[in-house]
C-alpha cells in the first residue's frame, strides 16, 4: 500500500488584528517533504503512525510537506496559496498511491478562501482520484463544511478538549484508511448540525459523559467513528457551528439518525456545556474567596490559542488597581519588553512599559517597575503532543506584588513549565492568569482544579454578540441575528 502523509494547520480567527503569512508558518513549523522529525509535531500525528505501521506491514509511506502556525487572524492569500502548491506539488511526485493522510486543523481561512480545507481536499482528490482513500485529522474546533465531508473518505476529530487524544485519533484514522483501502469497510458519512456554536469540556460533565458516549458507540451496530465537531465562533465564515458527524459502515439511514439523536442532545445540554464566563471583577472576587489555592483565572478572550494577540492587560491593570498580590501572569506576548529585561539584566530593577501594544483590544500599556527574576534564552514549554515548544526568549518580572512571564513568541499557557522553568512556583500564588481558553487545564488541574472562566475583553471574547458577523449563517445560539 502506497500512502501519501502531508498536512497544513493554523485556527483563524477573522476577528484578530494579526496577519498570519508565510513567516508564521516558518516560525510555528515548517517541514518540508521528507524532512518531518521522528518526534510529532501538532498536525503530524498521521504520519507518524503511518511511520510506524509501515515498519510491521510493508506499506511504502511518501512524506509531503507539513506546515503550522499559531492561530491568528486571516491567513494571507499569498501564503496559502504557496503551502498548498508546495503540498500538491509533493503528491504529484508521489502518484500514483492508495491512501492519502492529511493532518489539517479544520478552520483555516483565507482572503478568497473560506473554507481552505475543503479547498485542499478537494484538489487532493482531484489528483488521486475517486478510488484512493483520503482520511484527514481535524481539531475539533473545526468548520465542517460540505466540501471537506464529500471530497474525503473519512474525517475524524479530536474528543478531548483540553486536545490530549491527538495521537489516539491517528491511530483511528489510519486504521479505518486502512480497512477502507482492503475493503473490509464502506464508511459512509452522515452530517447533523445544531444550529449552535458551543465548547465541549472534557474536564468536567456534561461534556466528560458525553464524549465517553460517543466513544462507547463506536464499534457497535456498524458504527465506525463519531466526531463532536464543536466549531469556532470567532471564524466567521458560513460553515461555522457545532455539528455530529458519523460514519458507519454503509448504513446511511442508520447514521443520519444517530448523528440527529447526538445533536438533539447537544441542544439540551448546551447551558450546562457552556462555560460560566465571569467580569473581571467577578473572576477576582471569587478567587479572593476561601478555597483552594491558587485560583486559576482563564483569561480565554486573550487566549493566543484561538488567534489573540496574548498582550492584553485588562486582567492585569485591574489586579494592580485593587492591589491584589501573591499573583502569577503569563504568558504575556511582549517580546520589547522581554528586550529590555535582557538588557536590564537579572536581579535589576527597572522602568518598562508593559503590554497593550498590538491593538485597542490589548487595553493599556501599563508602565511599571520591574524587578528582573529571571531570564531565558530559548525558553522551551511542553506542547500538546509532549513535544517541546518554544516560547522565544523569556523573562520573568515582578511588581506589585505580582510575577508575570514575558515570551517573545506568541503562545497560549499549555503548560505550568512555561512558569516552572522561570522559578515562578505558582503552587504557592494566591491566583494565576493564564493566557489560555481550556488547553491548560491538562497540565495546571494538576496544582489545582479551581477555574474561574473570564470574559475580559478581547479579540476571542466569549461575548459573541460583541462581534460583527457578515458570513456566518445566523441565528447559531448563543449568537443572536443582532
Amino acid at each position: 500500500m502506497r500512502v501519501f502523509s502531508a498536512g497544513i494547520g493554523t485556527e483563524t480567527n477573522t476577528f484578530s488584528p494579526l496577519p498570519t503569512g508565510l513567516d508564521a508558518f516558518k516560525e510555528g513549523g515548517y517541514f518540508p517533504a521528507g524532512t518531518h522529525p521522528e518526534q510529532s509535531t501538532r498536525y503530524a500525528a498521521p504520519l507518524i503512525i503511518a511511520r510506524e505501521r509501515a515498519r510491521t506491514e510493508g506499506w511504502t509511506v511518501i512524506e509531503g510537506l507539513y506546515a503550522q502556525a499559531q492561530p491568528a487572524g486571516l491567513v494571507t492569500r499569498a501564503a496559502y496559496e504557496a503551502l498548498r502548491d508546495e503540498l500538491l506539488d509533493d503528491l504529484k511526485k508521489a502518484l500514483p498511491v492508495d491512501v492519502v493522510l492529511l493532518g489539517l486543523h479544520g478552520a483555516m481561512v483565507t482572503d478568497g478562501y473560506d473554507d481552505c480545507e475543503g479547498d485542499l481536499i478537494a484538489r487532493v482528490r482531484g489528483l488521486v482520484g475517486p478510488e484512493a482513500i483520503i482520511g484527514c485529522e481535524l481539531d475539533p474546533h473545526a468548520h465542517l463544511s460540505e466540501e471537506m465531508v464529500s471530497k474525503a473518505n473519512v474525517l475524524i476529530a479530536y474528543k478531548e478538549y483540553p486536545h490530549t487524544d491527538i495521537r489516539e485519533r491517528a491511530v483511528e484514522l489510519v486504521d479505518l484508511c486502512a480497512r477502507t483501502y482492503a475493503g473490509e469497510i464502506r464508511p459512509v458519512a452522515a452530517v447533523v448540525d445544531t444550529n449552535m456554536v458551543v465548547p465541549i469540556h472534557t474536564s468536567r460533565n456534561p461534556g466528560r459523559s458525553f464524549v465517553d458516549k460517543l466513544s462507547a458507540l463506536e464499534g457497535k451496530n456498524g458504527v465506525l467513528t463519531i466526531s463532536a465537531i464543536q466549531g469556532f465562533a470567532t471564524g466567521d465564515v458560513p460553515a461555522m457551528g457545532t455539528k455530529v458527524l458519523v460514519y458507519t459502515d454503509g448504513d446511511p439511514a442508520g447514521g443520519h439518525a444517530l448523528a440527529q439523536s447526538l445533536a438533539d442532545e447537544l441542544v439540551t445540554l448546551r447551558e450546562q456545556l457552556r462555560p460560566n464566563y465571569l467580569t473581571i471583577d467577578e473572576a477576582l472576587d471569587g478567587a479572593l474567596k476561601e478555597g483552594p489555592t491558587p485560583a486559576i483565572l482563564a483569561d480565554r478572550s486573550d487566549n493566543p490559542g484561538s488567534g489573540a494577540a496574548g498582550d492584553s492587560t485588562f486582567i492585569l491593570e485591574r489586579l494592580i488597581e485593587r492591589g491584589i498580590t501573591d499573583v502569577a501572569v503569563g504568558p504575556l506576548w511582549d517580546p520589547i519588553a522581554v528586550q529590555m529585561a535582557f538588557a536590564a539584566g537579572g536581579g535589576s530593577r527597572v522602568g518598562i512599559r508593559i503590554g497593550g501594544k498590538i491593538s485597542a483590544v490589548s487595553g493599556d500599556p501599563l508602565d511599571v517597575t520591574c524587578h528582573v527574576k529571571a531570564l531565558r534564552r530559548g525558553h522551551v514549554m511542553t506542547g500538546l503532543t509532549g513535544d517541546p515548544l518554544s516560547v522565544g526568549d523569556a523573562a520573568l518580572v515582578e511588581f506589585d506584588g505580582i510575577e508575570c512571564v514575558l515570551i517573545s513568541n506568541r503562545c497560549q499557557a499549555l503548560n505550568v513549565d512555561v512558569f516552572t522553568g522561570l522559578g515562578c512556583d505558582i503552587a504557592k500564588k494566591k491566583i494565576v492568569v493564564v493566557k489560555s481558553a481550556q488547553h491548560f487545564y491538562a497540565s495546571y488541574s494538576k496544582v489545582s482544579q479551581r477555574v474561574l472562566y473570564v470574559g475580559a475583553p478581547g479579540s476571542a471574547t466569549p461575548c459573541y454578540d460583541l462581534l460583527t458577523y457578515r458570513k456566518a449563517k445566523l441565528p447559531k445560539w448563543p449568537i443572536t441575528l443582532s
